[in-house]
C-alpha cells in the first residue's frame, strides 16, 4: 500500500468561505436535476404522494447530525471528512473501514450521475439537432472534462459552480410560483403533507430515495482544510446547505403534486419522468422557458458531477496521505494544490464503469444511474450512523467548551433517527431497484458491496496497527483544540 511519508501535505491555501462551500455541497445535491429525476422517480417507483412530507421530517433529522458534526469539526480538519470524526471517535480501524465505505459510496453516486447526464444530453441532442449521440459516448467525454476541472484551481470552479446553482434556483422558483398558480381543480391541495399519505406500506422506500435526494449536503468538511475559517466555515455551511436543499425539495414536490392533482401526480411521474417538470414548466411559463429549464438540468448535473468529483478526489488524497491507499493518490499540484492523484483515480473509476455498462447493453437511467443511486445512498446512510456514534464517543472523553446538547442530545438523536431510516432502506432495497430488485445477486450484492468495503478498510486498519505502528496512529491526522489557531497545513 506505500508507506507513509514523514510530514502532512496539505491542499493549498484557505480561500474558501462558507458561500464558496455551499456552491459545492449544494450543487453536488443537484437540486435541479434532484426534482426532476430524483422526486419524479420517487413518486412513480414508490406509489406514495406522501414525498413533500418525507422531506418535512428528514430535513430535522440531517440538521440533527448537523449539529454534533458541525461541533467535531472544531476539533478535526481533514480532507477525508467523514472517516477522521470515526477514527477518533471510536477507533482508528473503524475510521478506515468508513474511509473505504465512503469512497465507495461517493464513487458510485457520481459514476450513476455520467449515466443520467449521458441520457439527457443524448435525448437532447436528438430533438434539438437531430443527432444521434450514443449516451456512452456523451458520458465518456464528460467523464473526461470533469476530469480536467479536478486538476484546475478549486476557487475557478467554485465560480462555475455558483452561476450554475443560481440560475437553477430561479428557474425551480419560478416553476415552482406557476404550479402553484395554477393547481388542479382550482385549489392548492396540501394531502401530500397529511402524515396518512406517507406512512401507508412504502414509507421506508420514499425515505430511502428522499435522503439520496439530499446526499452531498454532508461534503462541507471535505473543505476543511482550505476553509478560511474551519471552526464555523463547515458547521455554517451545512446548516445553510441543509436549509436551502429542504426549502427547495418541499415546495418544488408539493408544486409537482398540487399542479397535476395528488390523484395523479404518481400515474404522470411514471409515464413522463424527469419531463414532467419540464413539461410542467411549458404549459404554464412557455416553451421556450421550459427548453432554457432543460439546459439547466444538463448544466446541474455537470455541477453535481464536479462537486462529486472534487470530493471524491480528496477522500483519495486523505486516504493516500495517511497510508490506507498508495502513496501516489496523495499527490498534489505544485501550482494549484489540487489533488491530482486522487482525480486521476477518480476519472478512471468513472470511465471503466461507464464503459463496462456501455459494452453489457445496460440501460444508463433504470440500470447504470439507479443502482449506484441506491447504493451510495445505502452507504452515506451508514457513515452518518457511524459519525454520530463518533460524535458521542469523542466528546465522552473531551467534553471541551460544547454544550451538552452538542456532545450528547443532538448526536445520540441523529444516530437513532438515522439508524431507523437505515433499516427502511435495507427493508426495502428491493424496491428501490425496481424490477432488477428480484435478481437476489443485486437486491443483496449491491449493500454486500458497502459491508465488504468496510471490512476490507477495518482489516486494513488492524494491519497498519500491528505491522506499521507508526502509519495507524496518524489515521484520521491530528487534533487541534477548539481555541488553537487555525495554520496553513503546507
Amino acid at each position: 500500500m506505500g508507506t507513509h511519508t514523514p510530514g502532512r501535505r496539505g491542499l493549498g491555501s484557505r480561500r474558501l468561505g462558507a458561500a464558496q462551500i455551499v456552491f459545492f455541497v449544494v450543487a453536488a445535491a443537484g437540486p435541479l436535476y434532484a426534482i426532476a429525476g430524483g422526486v419524479s422517480a420517487t413518486y412513480a417507483v414508490t406509489g406514495s404522494i406522501g414525498v413533500p412530507l418525507s422531506f418535512v421530517l428528514l430535513a430535522p433529522v440531517l440538521a440533527l447530525f448537523a449539529v454534533g458534526y458541525a461541533a467535531m469539526s472544531r476539533y478535526v480538519t481533514n480532507a477525508g471528512a467523514f472517516y477522521p470524526y470515526v477514527a477518533h471517535g471510536i477507533g482508528r480501524s473503524a475510521g478506515a473501514g468508513v474511509a473505504y465505505v465512503t469512497v465507495l459510496a461517493y464513487s458510485s453516486i457520481q459514476v450513476g450521475v455520467y449515466g443520467l447526464f449521458g441520457l439527457s444530453l443524448s435525448t437532447w441532442l436528438d430533438a434539438v439537432f437531430g443527432l444521434s449521440v450514443p449516451w456512452w459516448l456523451a458520458a465518456l467525454l464528460m467523464v473526461l472534462v470533469v476530469g480536467a476541472g479536478g486538476v484546475l484551481r478549486i476557487d475557478l470552479n467554485a465560480k462555475v459552480l455558483g452561476v450554475a446553482l443560481g440560475l437553477e434556483v430561479a428557474v425551480l422558483v419560478v416553476v415552482d410560483v406557476a404550479m402553484f398558480s395554477h393547481p388542479d381543480g382550482g385549489s392548492v391541495s396540501l394531502v401530500p403533507l397529511s402524515p396518512s399519505s406517507l406512512f401507508t406500506a412504502g414509507v421506508g422506500a420514499v425515505f430511502a430515495f428522499s435522503i439520496a435526494v439530499f446526499t452531498g449536503f454532508e461534503g462541507a468538511a471535505t473543505y476543511g482544510e482550505e476553509c478560511r475559517d474551519p471552526r464555523r466555515t463547515v458547521g455554517r455551511a451545512t446548516y445553510i446547505a441543509i436549509g436551502l436543499t429542504a426549502v427547495l425539495y418541499i415546495a418544488s414536490s408539493l408544486g409537482m403534486a398540487v399542479a397535476t392533482g395528488p390523484d395523479h401526480v404518481v400515474e404522470r411521474a411514471a409515464a413522463e419522468g424527469p419531463g414532467l417538470l419540464f413539461g410542467l414548466g411549458g404549459q404554464y411559463v412557455g416553451t421556450a422557458f421550459a427548453d432554457t429549464a432543460y439546459v439547466l438540468f444538463l448544466t446541474s448535473q455537470c455541477a453535481a458531477l464536479l462537486s462529486f468529483h472534487n470530493a471524491v478526489a480528496r477522500y483519495f488524497f486523505a486516504l493516500g496521505r495517511e497510508g490506507l491507499l498508495p502513496e501516489g493518490f496523495s499527490r498534489t499540484s505544485k501550482r494549484t494544490g489540487a489533488p491530482i492523484g486522487g482525480s486521476l483515480v477518480q476519472t478512471t473509476i468513472a470511465f471503466v464503469v461507464v464503459a463496462v455498462f456501455a459494452l453489457a447493453g445496460r440501460d444508463p437511467f433504470t440500470d447504470l444511474f439507479t443502482w449506484t443511486g441506491v447504493t451510495a445512498s445505502t452507504g452515506v446512510t451508514i457513515i452518518m450512523v457511524a459519525v454520530s456514534l463518533s460524535v458521542l464517543g469523542f466528546f465522552a472523553r473531551r467534553p471541551g467548551r460544547e454544550t451538552w446538547w452538542r456532545r450528547r442530545g443532538a448526536p445520540a438523536l441523529a444516530a437513532v433517527t438515522l439508524t431507523a431510516v437505515l433499516v427502511l432502506i435495507i427493508v426495502n432495497f428491493d424496491v428501490l431497484l425496481g424490477p432488477a430488485g428480484a435478481i437476489p445477486a443485486l437486491r443483496w450484492g449491491l449493500p454486500g458491496l458497502l459491508l465488504l468495503a468496510g471490512l476490507v478498510g477495518f482489516f486494513r486498519g488492524e494491519a497498519l496497527r500491528t505491522r506499521q505502528p507508526d502509519v495507524y496512529a496518524g489515521i484520521g491526522g491530528p487534533l487541534r483544540e477548539d481555541d488553537e489557531p487555525v495554520l496553513d497545513p503546507r
